[in-house]
C-alpha cells in the first residue's frame, strides 16, 4: 500500500467517527485505531501476509523530511476535506484555473477527490491566482492551503 493512500486513510479515520479501521491488500494488512485521548496522533502500521523468501535481503530508507513551505499571505483558497486534489475535471482536460487566471466567488477551481467522490471545490473570494501550492494528485488535508490569491 503506498503511503499517499494509507496517510489518507489515516486522515479519513480521525476526521470521522469511527474508532478503528482494517483493510487487508495483497501486499499487507493496514489497522488504524483512533487513541482514546484527543490530540494523540494515530499510529498506523502494515502486517506482511507471509514472511519474506528465505535468502531475501530487507532494505529500510530513511525518509527525509520535508522541508518547511513558507506560509501563504495572500488569500487563500483551502481544503474543506480530506482527499485526493486534481486542478482538471478529467485526466488530460485543461485545468480549472491556472496561475494568472481570475476567479470569482463562487468559480471553481479544483477538484477534491474523497472516498470514490468528485467534488468541486469553489472559491471563496475574488482574487487572481498567484501560486498553485499542491501538486495535481496530491493527497490533501482539511484545511490546507490550495492556492494563494492576490
Amino acid at each position: 500500500m503506498d503511503l499517499r493512500k494509507l496517510k489518507t486513510l489515516v486522515d479519513l479515520v480521525s476526521e470521522s467517527n469511527i474508532s478503528e479501521l482494517e483493510i487487508t491488500e495483497a501486499e499487507g494488512k493496514v489497522r488504524i485505531v483512533k487513541s482514546a485521548p484527543a490530540g494523540v496522533p494515530m499510529q498506523p502500521y502494515m502486517v506482511p501476509m507471509s514472511p519474506p523468501p528465505a535468502g531475501a535481503t530487507v532494505v529500510e530508507a530513511a525518509v527525509p523530511a520535508a522541508a518547511p513551505a513558507a506560509a501563504p499571505v495572500g488569500k487563500i483558497i483551502k481544503s474543506p476535506m480530506v482527499g485526493t486534489f486534481y486542478r482538471a475535471s478529467a485526466p488530460g482536460a485543461k485545468p480549472f484555473v491556472d496561475i494568472g487566471d481570475t476567479v470569482k466567488q463562487g468559480q471553481a477551481v479544483c477538484i477534491v477527490e474523497a472516498m470514490k467522490i468528485l467534488n468541486e471545490i469553489e472559491s471563496e473570494v475574488d482574487g487572481v491566482i498567484k501560486h498553485v501550492l499542491v501538486e495535481n494528485g496530491q493527497a490533501v488535508e482539511y484545511g490546507q492551503a490550495l492556492f494563494e490569491l492576490e
